[in-house]
């Protein structure tokens, strides 16, 4: 399948900001099943773009605004090639975890094995954790790792309830537990802190998610958001992406940005201002199919 994607954000200040240092992480990245065909970045006041891929081969556009200016708008475009992912085995080999242990003890993987800063394991995450009876890294040895992140999957999905706005960017993934109120990063950061936490490497994905009107309705411009899941190492397959948000494995309407140790790692837009004040922020974010592939399929239940 073919996608564009157009991705705006405005800020707006009530006092002049003298200076603006921006990083943007939206360029969707070219690996696996998925291919960007092409990319660029449009900034207001005008100034100079650059680029960088960081130590996790995102690619990173970063520019600085010298001269004062009230706004700031940035607008991304891509054009996106996917292809359907295979589909999954029932169950994994009966020697899973020790091909994962090899893999462990050659690769480089501690950081998506360690806690981080959004995905620390909480008290709250705990008592979480047990009420969905996840299973201790001891225990989870006696499971199929593929089942068991299946199973999961589907527990956080029926124990958090999708609410948008409930959360912010900056929020720690206990706000969500304690309201049982979420948004697709506090899923992401709670599914990571229980899989790091029985031994499998677990990686935040930032991203876009294909979204369809309800039929007979006409699909209504810059509805759409950026979108986070998770990707984990699955011993004999490798890193293999998984939503809890929408309780799927993703195949074909997930375009990845770029992933890190969390949210923190990927944010689309972050930077530092000198002055202005009371600031206003708008995103618009479209997502269009532009013609699908031979053999399309939607995502992968779990």
């Amino acid at each position: 399948m073919f996608y564009s994607i157009r991705h705006l954000t405005k800020f707006r200040y009530s006092s002049p900001v003298s200076e603006s240092i921006m990083e943007l992480r939206m360029q969707p990245r070219s690996e696996g099943l998925q291919r960007c065909l092409s990319f660029q970045v449009e900034v207001t006041p005008r100034t100079r773009v650059q680029t960088y891929r960081d130590y996790l081969g995102n690619v990173v556009h970063h520019f600085d605004v010298p001269s004062a200016h009230r706004y700031l708008t940035i607008i991304g475009e891509a054009t996106v090639d996917v292809t359907p992912a295979p589909e999954l085995p029932r169950q994994l080999d009966k020697d899973a975890w020790r091909q994962l242990d090899a893999h462990l003890e050659l690769g480089d993987f501690w950081e998506m094995l360690s806690p981080s800063h959004f995905a620390l394991w909480t008290g709250m995450i705990e008592a979480l954790a047990q009420e969905l009876q996840v299973p201790s890294k001891d225990a989870a040895r006696s499971h199929d790792p593929l089942q068991l992140v299946s199973g999961l999957n589907s527990a956080i999905y029926g124990a958090i309830a999708y609410v948008p706005k409930s959360t912010r960017v900056d929020s720690p993934v206990d706000d969500a537990l304690e309201s049982r109120r979420g948004v697709c990063q506090d899923f992401a950061h709670f599914q990571i802190a229980c899989l790091r936490s029985q031994g499998l490497p677990a990686r935040y994905v930032s991203g876009y998610l294909e979204t369809n009107p309800p039929p007979g309705r006409q699909k209504l411009r810059g509805v759409d958001a950026s979108h986070a899941w998770v990707s984990f190492f699955c011993p004999g397959i490798g890193w293999l992406d998984v939503d809890a948000t929408n309780n799927c494995f993703p195949s074909m309407h997930h375009i990845t940005i770029g992933w890190g140790r969390d949210y923190s790692d990927v944010c689309p837009v972050s930077g530092v201002l000198v002055g202005g004040q009371n600031q206003t922020l708008r995103v618009a974010v479209d997502v269009n199919a532009l013609g699908p592939r031979e053999n399309d399929t939607r995502e992968r239940d779990i």
